[in-house]
């Protein structure tokens, strides 16, 4: 058996306010160099060897990131990778600027890291560095990799250098620690984390944490009327299936949750009796990404030990083929009563959503969040630069905008309602799975999630098309981008959604 946990050794992060002397210098293999678009000279002058590093500059071909490289003449040959950029700069373009520098940096031996803004005021200088550590933090970690020969550590040690005066880095370290699990999880391979390893490491995770953890079986979902994820799990040749619920009580084990989370676990999607082509099968071991997204921000709300309560639910199987799996035109009914009449066996993410939905819904959270990698449709509408939201709250649609810039995690919202239903009428059932026709599949796969929220729960629906991007996005270089765990930490600290609406 596969050991599906990654290694959680924090990246050793040290701070030195202060003037940057050649001895601080010494101590690093590589120093990311952060300038404004019209550095001075006295920006340089107070760097050592600043001349060298400014003749260098001046060298620049504009508009570049990095913008320049040099080695400075010490004993670690220390390699200086600089790049401008305005200090109004977006998050986005912050993060983005991070990943870029870090790229040309880590082509090198691994060591420690330098990381220096000068030329900006200190509020500016802060957010800077903060945005810069976090592409280191995403780029220090090892994602999963069954190789012969493993690769070596990137980066041992970073050093904040020439702050005005330390910053807390603890936001950004717990935001990581989500954003790496989440990564790690939907790229591990599907016969390494299946649907009972997936269920199993959450408990691993909850003994270490101490969090509360609870596996409802098929047998109990059964019981539960669970009619719409069980016709996904019906095509496992064995019973692996479950929605598991962790929760995270700092204060009263027995307090209603302030926040509940939710995510589309599905381990891997043949697309079912309605077979995916190759090319769309390929990469669907990262079908599971809600829920690595869910439990990624479930552990970085645990690791700041914010003082709210809050669920997290993963909705876990496969989507198979077989001579029991769901068909086109069956008849299911949902936890909460309602009937469906599946169409496409492929569109297996709502069903699985909607009775975890009504689950976690019956608790009366404070707000509910859930995460899915649902339609194709919101990647064409948005590109995979973007990710979807949807509410049952539409005046929320400002507030999750101004989120998704705040935290770099940039999302777009869509419209959803009883309007949209009139496409999933029905004549067999109380409405249809989805619509034969696939217009505006994301908008009509939320309006149906709507139908499972009970108790007018506040509910946030977020379809991932950023969570796939070929290559990286914001901070984070690779494939697989945790999309979602910024965005949901930025959402509790930054604009404080859930509590607004109790």
């Amino acid at each position: 058996m596969q050991n599906l946990l990654p290694d959680t050794r924090d990246v050793r992060i040290f701070q030195k306010p202060g003037r940057v002397d050649a001895k601080a210098l010494e101590t690093v293999d590589q120093l990311l160099l952060i300038l404004p678009p019209e550095p001075s000279t006295a920006n340089f002058k107070s760097l050592p060897q600043g001349a060298k590093i400014q003749a260098v500059y001046r060298k620049h071909a504009a508009g570049s990131t990095p913008a320049f490289t040099t080695r400075l003449p010490n004993k670690k040959q220390t390699l200086v990778v600089g790049g401008t950029i305005a200090a109004d700069s977006s998050t986005f373009e912050q993060l983005t600027f991070g990943r870029k520098l870090l790229a040309a940096a880590t082509s090198q031996k691994a060591g420690s890291l330098g990381i220096c803004a000068v030329g900006f005021a200190n509020d500016q200088q802060a957010q800077l560095v903060n945005s810069v550590l976090a592409a280191a933090l995403a780029a220090a970690f090892n994602m999963p990799a069954y190789k012969s020969k493993p690769e070596p550590d990137k980066i041992k040690s970073i050093r904040l250098l020439g702050l005005a005066e330390k910053i807390d880095t603890s936001r950004v370290e717990a935001e990581a620690k989500g954003n790496n699990l989440a990564r790690w999880l939907t790229a591990q391979p599907p016969n390494f984390l299946d649907a009972i390893g997936l269920a199993n490491l959450a408990k691993d995770m909850a003994k270490e944490h101490g969090w509360q953890y609870k596996r409802f079986g098929t047998r109990e979902l059964e019981k539960l009327g669970c009619g719409a994820f069980l016709a996904v799990a019906q095509g496992n040749d064995n019973d692996s299936a479950s929605i598991v619920r962790l929760r995270y009580r700092p204060a009263a084990k027995s307090a209603s949750a302030d926040l509940c989370l939710i995510g589309k676990g599905i381990i891997f999607d043949t697309g079912g009796t309605n077979l995916k082509p190759f090319e769309y099968m390929l990469d669907m071991h990262g079908d599971m990404q809600g829920s690595a997204v869910a439990l990624g921000s479930f552990l970085a709300i645990s690791a700041m030990e914010l003082p709210i309560a809050v669920d997290c639910w993963l909705a876990i199987t496969e989507n198979r083929t077989g001579p029991n799996a769901y068909k086109s035109q069956d008849v299911v009914m949902a936890a909460n009563g309602k009937t469906i009449q599946t169409v496409h066996t492929d569109a297996e993410g709502r069903m699985a959503l909607a009775d975890a939905l009504v689950l976690a819904s019956r608790e009366k959270p404070g707000m509910i969040f859930d995460y899915a990698t649902l339609t194709g449709s919101c990647i064409r509408a948005l590109t995979t630069r973007y990710s979807g939201v949807f509410s049952n709250r539409s005046d929320l649609h400002p507030a999750l905008k101004r989120v998704g810039r705040v935290s770099g995690e940039r999302v777009w919202p869509f419209p959803i309602g009883k309007e949209f239903m009139d496409d999933l009428k029905s004549d067999t059932a109380d409405f249809l799975q989805c619509s034969p026709k696939g217009n505006g599949d994301h908008i009509l796969a939320a309006s149906f999630l709507a139908e499972f929220v009970e108790n007018d729960v506040p509910w946030v629906h977020m379809d991932l098309g950023a969570g796939d991007n070929e290559d990286g996005l914001g901070h984070v270089a690779t494939k697989f981008t945790g999309f979602g765990v910024r965005y949901t930490m930025s959402a509790i600290l930054d604009e404080n959604l859930f509590k607004a609406e109790r």
